[in-house]
């Protein structure tokens, strides 16, 4: 009998679906799960991915890349590369594993959700090899963190992070649980496969990928690139959504995909613009943080709405604005409270980083500049114990990151503004316009508390800095320093000293 030929049976093997006559469709898919919304129920058999492939092609694609990624690792395990990279670069891997390795696993279950819930026989079969994808991700990023451990024990929070309550942590699952796991799966294919996956994986994965192959690291390269290689496909899920329900319900399309891309955006500039800008070895370094964004996710994100009609949200001129800022101040952040993060922050400002820095964004030594000579000042006068934070960070209520924006005044100067809300008799703060506004739409379902909010309210036991830092998971072998304080102070040894305190916006 003669073998059908693939483009004869593919469509009929990846579209099954069926009319059930033992219950109502309301009870195989409802509303609250599926969210279906304004769109008919009939409209999602329109609903059709690009790319299509047979599960026979997937298992073969699959078993190659797997093959040849753990191949590198087998022979880079024979080698001293590792001791030879720079702590600054060994940062942003620990920031990777730690920050992604089980967001993977997360991913899973959101596909798990679309495989049972969407609302199109073709959609569940794109989202199954969608699951498999990310249980691949998990497995490889788990492991290749973990073979680390030996060497470094920061390294442990590749499996550990997300079941801490660590601040760092706590921001990235609200994010993620917010657009993966407590979602209908119309929002979350407009949120994960389209607004993060199509846009934010290739800041993450792409960008680090090549910063990993100049600085040496041939192992983390080789691992995120394989990783990257799986997005395109179940990617697709999101534009082939959109694609329906932009045609019966815009107003929702553009209020999804806006507050997904404003949380990813947040998230974004902690995770990765540090490791780019100030981790990465300045010899090393193949774009900065914002030229990459405005390449690879500005401009692909910006043509892809307007595409389907939608329009550039409306919080815009803030993110744009925000490129120039939200990752150096995250960035001071996240080196200033260092005892309570897993890895080794590289501050990244000697004289030629600093150099480079001015190159990429003109108004960094004006906002910036001064905090940081405050720091090398204290530094170099032996008094390292003056740049400790002696407070928590103050932090937003809706990203839970640092209130750390600066924004210009009409005189020229910078400072950090407070953005509170009161709603119910209590006052919340935010680091932002955007994050205000998207926390008082969506007021009644944010309920994640901050770290601070726990503390104020007696979770922290006893609550002392001892207590604090139990409750963070912080011990003295796993926390945070700087990388080489020598690296970035020697230049300046015998300059006049321009003060010896905590740098004021340090602390804000």
């Amino acid at each position: 009998m003669a073998l059908l030929k693939r483009e004869e049976w593919q469509d009929f093997v990846r579209d099954v679906d069926w009319t059930l006559s033992y219950v109502d469709d309301e009870a195989v898919y409802p509303e609250w799960f599926s969210g279906t919304g304004k769109v008919p129920r009939e409209a999602w058999l329109a609903w059709e991915e690009d790319y299509k492939v047979s599960y026979q092609e997937y298992v073969y694609t699959q078993k190659e890349k797997e093959a040849s990624t753990y191949a590198v690792k087998a022979a880079l395990s024979r080698s001293d590369t590792f001791d030879h990279l720079d702590e600054g670069w060994k940062s942003a891997t620990k920031m990777h594993f730690g920050g992604v390795a089980q967001v993977e696993y997360t991913a899973t279950l959101a596909e798990l959700k679309m495989a049972r819930f969407g609302l199109n026989g073709a959609w569940r079969n794109m989202a199954t090899f969608g699951q498999l994808d990310e249980l691949r991700h998990n497995a490889l990023t788990t492991y290749f963190g973990h073979e680390l451990v030996v060497k470094d024990p920061q390294y442990d929070w590749t499996q550990k992070t997300y079941t801490t309550n660590d601040w760092v942590p706590i921001s990235l699952r609200t994010l993620f649980d917010g657009i993966m796991t407590t979602s209908n799966v119309v929002d979350c294919a407009l949120q994960v496969p389209l607004a993060f996956e199509t846009g934010f994986t290739n800041l993450q994965f792409v960008a680090l990928s090549a910063d990993a192959l100049q600085s040496g690291d041939i192992n983390f390269a080789t691992m995120i690139s394989s990783i990257q290689t799986d997005e395109a496909r179940h990617s697709q899920q999101g534009v082939a959504t959109l694609q329906i329900l932009v045609e019966h319900d815009p107003t929702r399309a553009q209020w999804v995909i806006d507050k997904a891309f404003w949380g990813s955006a947040r998230a974004f500039s902690a995770l990765t613009g540090p490791a780019m800008d100030y981790y990465t070895p300045l010899e090393h370094r193949k774009q900065s943080y914002r030229e990459f964004m405005e390449e690879w996710i500005v401009d692909q994100f910006v043509r892809t709405i307007e595409d389907y009609g939608l329009k550039k949200p409306w919080f815009w001129d803030e993110f744009m604005r925000g490129l120039d800022t939200w990752h150096h101040s995250l960035h001071m952040g996240l080196w200033f409270w260092r005892p309570t993060i897993w890895w080794r922050p590289k501050a990244g400002v000697s004289k030629d980083e600093r150099e480079w820095l001015r190159e990429k964004y003109p108004n960094w030594e004006q906002t910036y500049g001064d905090k940081w000579d405050v720091i090398i000042d204290n530094v170099n006068a032996n008094n390292v114990e003056a740049t400790l934070p002696a407070t928590l960070p103050y932090l937003c209520s809706l990203c839970h990151l640092p209130c750390c924006n600066p924004t210009q005044s009409r005189d020229g100067s910078w400072r950090v503004r407070n953005k509170p809300l009161t709603y119910d008799g209590r006052t919340y703060h935010f680091c932002s316009n955007g994050c205000r506004q998207i926390w008082w739409k969506d007021r009644d379902n944010v309920n994640h508390e901050t770290l601070v909010d726990r503390f104020l309210a007696g979770q922290v036991q006893p609550a002392d800095l001892g207590g604090l830092m139990n409750y963070m998971s912080m011990t003295p072998d796993v926390m945070g320093d700087d990388a080489d304080y020598s690296a970035w102070t020697k230049d300046y040894v015998g300059r006049p000293a321009t003060g010896l305190a905590v740098p004021a916006g340090a602390q804000a």
